[in-house]
């Protein structure tokens, strides 16, 4: 599929949270933006189609998927990591962040405490905190530039806490982890044993590069009878702002604490145009996603090779999937996260995500995200060695 990804699109002005909202997020005019996980691509022409089709017909009113939506969402999933779903698994809600929050409320109290591995993306421990719950986290351990799961310091803090629910994230944001079958299924013999529920936050399932994803609900029948799966089409086709996510369910008990939750905040249709996008993308969309994750992987390649030859000071932590890379830039010496996140935005001139925000294993990393066209990357990259060679 031909697509001009090197196209750089004007998004100012058009109420962006990633580029018209410097001020009020502190930060100076004139930044190059590459922070919060959305790409700097238009949608698959056949999303596209689909919303335009919605918006002529003019009436926006109350919307429920029928048969096509769940054969679509089925067949994306049996296709592409060998788990077709069945549609009385599904609970729709209008975001991945929303259903872990649901999820921290139907299967805990208030005071438990919930498990999370930091270094990880901030919402996860938020939604536990926010809800009156206890962020325990067991920690990631970088070892050789890779990070990995302390099982053992897992299996404590779950026995220590008295832990009945882990958020998992997965692949991993920020350190670009994509689990290997073994790793989960340790997991999965720990949660068991414990009595854990797993929550597994699977958004970015369809960015694996270095080897294919594994679903937490594949593991076994009966990891999958204590798994709430969290999917979305929204990182994969750049449509988070239509507001729509599929959690698969299989447990009917789980399912109903989890629906309960969603009954209860008075919600009931999703966005009618998110619905409509999300089936166009699970049965059209494969090409299109195609060629984006060739284009993300080559940025990859740029980043590293750019960093390798430019700026050695500064490390790519390797990513296996997402299209969001962890930057290691401890070797530049900065006393604390503030001073290097004033040298990123001051001097730099970069918006781009303090590691501190993942939890205190962030210290002296930056996220950024290369889902955008070639040329802005090579901007950003431009600015932060000119920063660097200034010091």
């Amino acid at each position: 599929m031909s697509v001009n990804f090197d196209h750089v699109p004007d998004r100012t002005g058009t109420n962006s949270l990633k580029f018209d909202f410097a001020a009020e997020r502190g930060r100076p005019d004139g930044l190059l933006s590459l922070w919060v996980a959305d790409m700097d691509f238009p949608a698959p022409p056949e999303v596209l189609a689909a919303v335009e089709h919605c918006v002529r017909h003019g009436i926006f009113g109350y919307t429920e998927p029928k048969g096509d939506y769940y054969a679509a969402l089925s067949d994306w999933f049996g296709a592409r990591f060998g788990y077709p779903i069945e549609p009385e698994w599904v609970v729709k809600t209008p975001g991945v962040v929303v259903a872990l929050a649901l999820a921290v409320k139907a299967y805990t109290l208030p005071g438990d405490a919930v498990l999370v591995q930091r270094p990880v993306y901030y919402c996860l421990p938020e939604v536990i905190a926010d809800n009156e719950r206890v962020v325990v986290s067991s920690a990631l351990v970088e070892r050789g530039g890779r990070y990995e799961m302390d099982f053992a310091d897992m299996e404590k803090q779950i026995a220590l806490h008295n832990i009945k629910l882990f958020l998992l994230c997965s692949p991993h944001n920020p350190v670009g982890r994509v689990w290997t079958r073994t790793e989960l299924l340790r997991v999965a013999e720990i949660c068991e044993k414990h009595d854990v529920i797993v929550v597994s936050d699977e958004i970015h399932a369809d960015f694996a590069f270095a080897h294919p994803h594994t679903l937490f609900s594949t593991l076994s029948p009966a990891t999958a009878m204590r798994t709430v799966l969290c999917t979305s089409a929204a990182k994969s086709f750049n449509i988070a702002g239509l507001q729509c996510s599929n959690i698969v369910i299989e447990n009917p008990d789980l399912r109903a604490k989890f629906k309960h939750q969603v009954d209860a905040m008075g919600y009931s249709q999703l966005n009618t145009l998110g619905l409509a996008a999300t089936q166009a993308a699970y049965a059209h969309g494969a090409p299109w996603l195609d060629a984006v994750r060739t284009y993300i992987v080559e940025n990859i390649t740029f980043l590293r090779e750019f960093l390798a030859r430019e700026l050695p000071q500064v490390r790519l932590v390797e990513p296996e999937g997402t299209y969001l890379a962890w930057l290691d830039f401890r070797a530049l010496g900065f006393a604390d996260s503030r001073s290097l996140n004033e040298f990123i935005v001051q001097k730099a001139r970069l918006w781009i995500d303090a590691g501190t925000l993942f939890g205190p294993e962030g210290l002296g990393f930056q996220r950024i995200n290369v889902a955008c066209p070639r040329a802005y990357l090579t901007q950003a990259l431009e600015r932060l060695r000119e920063a660097v060679n200034a010091r």
